[in-house]
This record gives structure tokens, C-alpha cells and sequence, in this order.
């Protein structure tokens, strides 16, 4: 059966792109308050996992949002969580007990798992083939767009008042009036088939997902701490951290046009990841911006590559189940990059810890490289 598609509406289009700038940075907003709310809470460990607890709950709640996207629809799903989003985001601002906070962050992860699912699915919907692939990549770039703009505002807001970021969460309310007015669901065409076409190939990707991301949240989780250690102040940390965000864009706008196959773009993202943290473990604060910049563009290109590479194994109906997957391996590598990094922090300093988790990485994807090769 052949179906003729048509452009979705531009406030459609810009309404999906706005819900993307809210995700993958979301827990990260109040990383340039981490330290101020550790003296505030007199706590370090309960006070890092305000941060990580986020990304636990969008790591469990997605495959409950996909199920929900592909019984209900997209739409309902995304207005939801967008509700839930600002509701929960801005409660910080407001609540005093650690214990209350979390629960809060955790409510916000079942928002932001709900958020991505439903975008990532909705474009898939919408296109298929290079153009499928090509609206992924700005996806991407506006998720790390949303680091770009919200990390240095937060970093700006945290100097003022450690509470004061928490207001950036009610972007989330003026995304959510577009989507009533302008976002409606596609009409799904059952194929028939079951969930998953290839299903170690889609649980390897969920792998790359996670490993990635919990290399990659290093930067959010421990250089604040390194960047304090370096008299660097709560605004410029969050510019620095942005810094990956910002060339995570280019890497995105950069991904359509790649011509490599498929594990080649893998591999050679995750090596220039490898790469960049090799630099941030100098322990100097322009060694730093130099390896953000250079894992951001690593980062930028991965993950629309993988969503692109899940996209097309999903019948229409088991799309958001499929896709959801990717959100869990994505967020469940935000939550464990803290408890997983802790020993080799604790032995070898957060500089050290960039150090070796760079040649890992690096040499890991380069392991790859070869091996496809000698094939």
C-alpha cells in the first residue's frame, strides 16, 4: 500500500522541535547549582541524585509512554507530559525538604520520557527515507540547542539564587498551548509483522545508546565540581558544559549528510567522544572547552543515527514502543555515568577519570573500525 504524504503545517514542525529543546538537557539545568545545593542541603551524594534521579524515571517510564503513544496516540502523550513538565520542573523552585525534591525529579523524568517518545515517533510518522533521516538530525540539534540556550541561562540564574533555574522548567507551558493548537496524530496504517524485525541488532543499539550517554554525562555530573576546584563560577560552568551541547547541533546538521555505513558512523562518533574527553582530562580549563567541543560533535551525530537505524524495523503501530527503548538506554546511561564513574573518581581524580574513560572509549570504537575492516 502506498500512501501520498504531505509537509506537516509549520506550527506542527515547530512545535516538535520546541518539545525537543526541553529533553535531553533537562536534568542537566540545575547542574550549575549542584555545588551551592549541596552547602544548602548539607548533602553531596542525595544532592547529585537530584540530578540522575530524573534520568532513572525517563529510563523506566518509557517503554509505559511508547505502549501509551502507539494505544492512545502522540498527541494526548505529548500535551501530558509537556503539563507535567513545567508543573514538576518548577516545583524546586518552591520546595524546601531533599526528599520532596526528588520525588519532583522523578516526576519530571516521567514528563521528559514521555516528551521524547512522543517526538521522536511523531516524526517518524511523518517521513520516511532521507527526509525521515534529515528531521531526526534537527531533532537532535534542537534538543542540543536547548543545552546551548538553557545551561548558560541556568548558569547565569544559579549565581543569583541556586533556586532560580528551576524557573526555566515553565518554558514547557507555552510548547504545550502549540501542540493543542497546531499538533494533530497521523493516522496509523497497521502492517502487519511483529514489534521488532531485528531484535539483537535493536537491543545492540539500545547498548551504544547507553554507553554514550554514560560517558557523555560526565560532563554535566562531574566538571562542576572540577570547574569549582578551578575558581570557576556557577555562570561560566554553565557555558563551559554548553559547550558540548552547542557543537552536539553541528554535529546533528551534519549527520544527513554522511554517506558512511552504518558502524562506521558509529564507531568514528563514538571515537571523536573518546577523543574529546581525552582533552577535558587535562584538567585545564581550555583543555576542557576543547574536548567538549570535540565530544558534542560525536554525541550530535550518534543519536539521530541510531534513531534513524531503529526507525525503519518498526511497523507503524509498534513505533513508539521501538523508539522508546532508545529513550531508555539513552537516560538510563544519564543516571548510571555518576554511580559507574564514582570508583574510577575516587582512584584516579575527575581529571584521571576523564583520562581513562577517553582511552577506553577511543580505543574501544576504534576496535570496531578495525574489525569491520578485517571483514
Amino acid at each position: 500500500m502506498t500512501t501520498t504524504r504531505t509537509e506537516p503545517p509549520l506550527l506542527a514542525r515547530a512545535t516538535v522541535l520546541g518539545a525537543a529543546t526541553l529533553t535531553i538537557m533537562a536534568a542537566a539545568i540545575i547542574a550549575p547549582s549542584l555545588p551551592a545545593m549541596s552547602r544548602a542541603f548539607d548533602a553531596d551524594v542525595l544532592v547529585r541524585l537530584a540530578l540522575t534521579i530524573t534520568s532513572l524515571a525517563i529510563a523506566v517510564s518509557a517503554p509505559l509512554a511508547g505502549a501509551f503513544a502507539d494505544r492512545t496516540g502522540r498527541r494526548p502523550l505529548l500535551i501530558t507530559a509537556l503539563l507535567l513538565y513545567a508543573v514538576s520542573g518548577t516545583a524546586g523552585f518552591f520546595i524546601t525538604d531533599l526528599t520532596v525534591l526528588l520525588i519532583s525529579r522523578a516526576l519530571l523524568g516521567l514528563a521528559v520520557g514521555g516528551i521524547m517518545t512522543a517526538v521522536s515517533t511523531v516524526i517518524t510518522d511523518w517521513f520516511d527515507g532521507p527526509r525521515r533521516a534529515a528531521f531526526l538530525g534537527l531533532q537532535q540539534a534542537f534538543a542540543s540547542l536547548g543545552g546551548v540556550v538553557f545551561l548558560p541561562l541556568a548558569g547565569v540564574l544559579a549565581g543569583i539564587d541556586w533556586r532560580a533555574p528551576f524557573w526555566l522548567y515553565s518554558v514547557a507551558v507555552v510548547v504545550a498551548l502549540a501542540a493543542l493548537a497546531g499538533l494533530r496524530d497521523e493516522p496509523r496504517v497497521k502492517i502487519q509483522g511483529g514489534a521488532f524485525r531485528q531484535p539483537a541488532k535493536a537491543l545492540g543499539i539500545y547498548a551504544v545508546a547507553l554507553v554514550a550517554t554514560l560517558v557523555f554525562f560526565m560532563a554535566p555530573t562531574q566538571l562542576p565540581f572540577l570547574l569549582a576546584d578551578l575558581s570557576v563560577g556557577p555562570g561560566v560552568t554553565g557555558v563551559v558544559i554548553a559547550g558540548s551541547t552547542l557543537t552536539s547541533v553541528l554535529g546533528a546538521l551534519v549527520f544527513p549528510r554522511l554517506r558512511w555505513g552504518p558502524r562506521t558512523i558509529t564507531a568514528s562518533s563514538i571515537a571523536l567522544l573518546g577523543v574529546g574527553w581525552l582533552l577535558a582530562g587535562t584538567g585545564t580549563v581550555a583543555g576542557i572547552v576543547a574536548g567538549l567541543l570535540v565530544g558534542g560533535i560525536g554525541v550530535g551525530v550518534v543519536v539521530p543515527h541510531l534513531n534513524v537505524q531503529l526507525s525503519g524495523m518498526a511497523a507503524p503501530q509498534h513505533r513508539g514502543r521501538i523508539l522508546s527503548g532508545l529513550v531508555a538506554g539513552i537516560f538510563l546511561g544519564q543516571f548510571l555515568s555518576p554511580l559507574v564513574v564514582a570508583p574510577l573518581v575516587q582512584a584516579a581524580g575527575i581529571a584521571g577519570a576523564f583520562v581513562w574513560t577517553g582511552v577506553f572509549t577511543t580505543v574501544g570504537a576504534l576496535g570496531a573500525l578495525v574489525t569491520k575492516e578485517k571483514k
